[in-house]
């Protein structure tokens, strides 16, 4: 079986457990023949069984059986909602299986653009995986390029473009857009990552990918009209917290570091976010927006 049917499978399971909460082997094996999910032919229990090690394994989803009534479900129903790469890889196979099984529209679904610089992901995996040096070309927008070797500590996925978190030659962390690398080549020189060292942590007190020394701020955010339900659906960082709610408006905190990339993120609501905290971040947005006004 090739692997993107398998892959299909897999999500199938899932997504049939989330819908339905809680099935016996029967039930699903019942919506498994209904959905023609192997052009009608049962699932075997051994094959479930295989399924569901593979979907942890691959996923961190774990499907547990209630002992009383043998129905499986998903006992860590909030893996599904976090940022790791399982989700990531969940939801990046679940949109490949809806687009092939509809490609008879396709001339009717509008896609983004692809992340930029893909090329490189396969070699910087490698790096990544087994812990050698990368020697990479760079070309910065309006500068010259240059060579560098770099110890690849982790990937980030930002607004359609890849960054590759990586110590330098010169023992300084640094970000490498993708799209902006000239050439990728795996070396054999190894390099030791740091045992305590985690990519989350790493990025936890910031919006996007700018890592710099800007201080931890306590911001309250006042969205209008339909934003309150943008910042619900998708929250602009972890910390992220409603605190106040009306018939016009609602107010969010978060405790973040407001680099250029937040503040790009909040301008990009126009006026559908206002900040009302730290006072010193509301003068910065009011300065932003009174320069942008003067080129209109």
């Amino acid at each position: 079986m090739k692997p993107a049917q398998i892959f299909h499978q897999y999500i199938w399971i899932i997504n049939t457990l989330r819908a339905y909460h809680k099935l016996t082997l029967e039930e699903l094996n019942q919506k498994w023949q209904e959905d023609g999910v192997t052009d009608g032919t049962p699932l075997p229990r051994a094959s479930f069984y295989r399924h569901r090690d593979a979907i942890q394994d691959m996923f961190g989803i774990i499907i547990d059986c209630e002992p009383t009534t043998y129905k499986y479900y998903i006992s860590n129903k909030e893996v599904l909602s976090d940022d790791s790469i399982e989700r990531w890889l969940f939801s990046t196979l679940t949109v490949h299986g809806v687009l092939a099984d509809s490609a008879a529209v396709k001339e009717r679904l509008v896609l983004e653009s692809a992340p930029a610089g893909e090329q490189y992901l396969n070699t910087i995996i490698r790096a990544i995986h087994t812990n050698r040096r990368l020697r990479i070309g760079y070309q910065k927008f309006q500068a010259e390029g240059y060579e560098r070797m770099v110890c690849p500590y982790a990937l980030k996925l930002f607004h359609q473009r890849w960054y590759l978190l990586a110590l330098n030659d010169e023992d300084q962390m640094r970000l490498y857009a993708l799209d902006r690398m000239t050439m990728v080549e795996l070396t054999d020189v190894p390099f030791e990552m740091p045992a305590d060292f985690s990519p989350q942590e790493y990025f936890s007190e910031y919006f996007g990918v700018l890592t710099d020394h800007t201080p931890m701020a306590h911001v309250v955010l006042r969205a209008y009209d339909k934003t309150p339900n943008y910042l619900r659906t998708l929250p602009l960082h972890h910390s992220q917290r409603e605190i106040a709610c009306t018939e016009h408006y609602a107010d969010f905190s978060l405790d973040i570091r407001p680099t250029a990339d937040f503040l790009g993120e909040l301008l990009s609501h126009s006026d559908g976010i206002e900040v009302l905290q730290p006072p010193e971040l509301r003068e910065k947005m009011r300065q932003m927006i009174t320069k942008n006004l003067k080129r209109y």
